[in-house]
């Protein structure tokens, strides 16, 4: 993958070169899927996103380019010296420089995936790369809908997250561990939160500002190491440590079979009467190995108001 600087305007343009295989248009459909989101905010084919990079605070505009790229428009006092941070940025949110043929190849044989990826050719599994932004919204979303989550998340980050004008919009940045970890069980409750979920997010917050939880020492695990690392963790059950290993730590082998959208996609999908067990999913899933990640990202996709 290559990027360059594309841009004779004053605002700095990085051009990220993409996939063949990769469409923005679907990755625009997955980011644009609620209107309670608050961390980035997608407008007229582009996703605009406020982010920290090297110290430097600056706000990124993604558009395609055409010719197999994206325009990343950088805006910020410092925009200038994060050019290269912010093309790796987006390849990373993007999972661009991931080689999918196997995945597709697979999919081609298998009769519950084909038509869902026939359908959304070129969704690419959008990350979260901020650790405690994955487990704060795993948290947040443990057993209520999506719609609902939403909400909530949107109350939390404006309560205690950051917010940065640029022109005539602001944009918001998940709150730190650190300032998480001085609230008290109440500050969170005030949101609608439950007392369980409160505690869990101070508890993971002050885990992280200690020092004692980091997504660099996940990512030098392995990915068995890591899941239990995440288990060890009050508050993250089974579904909580495989989605976060799926949208944060890059483990495609990540499969969170008791993931009512994912039994309700592979429900529609198959025309089942009842919601499949985590058992049958994982019956289902043998011939994914390696790509079970994929497999659930793209059958989210296949809900009418997708999932996590």
């Amino acid at each position: 993958m290559g990027a360059g600087d594309h841009s004779t305007s004053a605002t700095p343009t990085v051009f990220v070169e993409t996939p063949p295989d990769f469409a923005f248009s679907e990755v625009l459909g997955y980011l644009g899927r609620s209107t309670e989101e608050c961390l980035h905010q997608v407008c007229g084919g582009r996703v605009l996103r406020w982010v920290q990079l090297r110290g430097a605070s600056v706000l990124l505009e993604i558009g395609d380019a055409g010719a197999g790229g994206l325009d990343v428009a950088v805006s910020g006092p410092q925009a200038e010296t994060v050019l290269e941070e912010a093309a790796a940025y987006v390849r990373e949110w993007f999972d661009l420089d991931r080689d999918v043929s196997g995945f597709y190849a697979l999919a081609q044989t298998d009769p519950l995936l084909d038509p869902v990826v026939r359908a959304h050719y070129g969704l690419r599994l959008v990350a979260v790369p901020d650790l405690f932004e994955a487990l704060g919204w795993a948290v947040i979303g443990q057993q209520i809908n999506l719609g609902f989550a939403y909400t909530l998340k949107r109350r939390f980050v404006e309560s205690f997250g950051t917010r940065q004008p640029f022109g005539a919009r602001h944009y918001w940045q998940f709150p730190a561990p650190e300032q998480i970890a001085g609230l008290s069980v109440r500050d969170l409750r005030d949101l609608q939160l439950t007392q369980r979920k409160s505690e869990y997010l101070i508890g993971i917050a002050r885990s992280m500002a200690a020092g004692h939880l980091s997504r660099r020492f996940l990512m030098g695990l392995d990915p068995v190491a890591a899941h239990q690392a995440l288990r060890q963790i009050r508050g993250v059950g089974e579904w909580t440590a495989s989605y976060v290993a799926m949208r944060c730590l890059s483990d495609m082998t990540s499969f969170p079979v008791g993931d009512v959208g994912l039994q309700n996609a592979v429900k529609g999908q198959l025309g089942l009467q009842a919601k499949p067990t985590p058992d049958q999913l994982r019956k289902l899933g043998q011939h994914w190995t390696g790509w079970e990640a994929y497999a659930t990202f793209y059958l989210w996709r296949s809900l009418a108001g997708y999932s996590a």
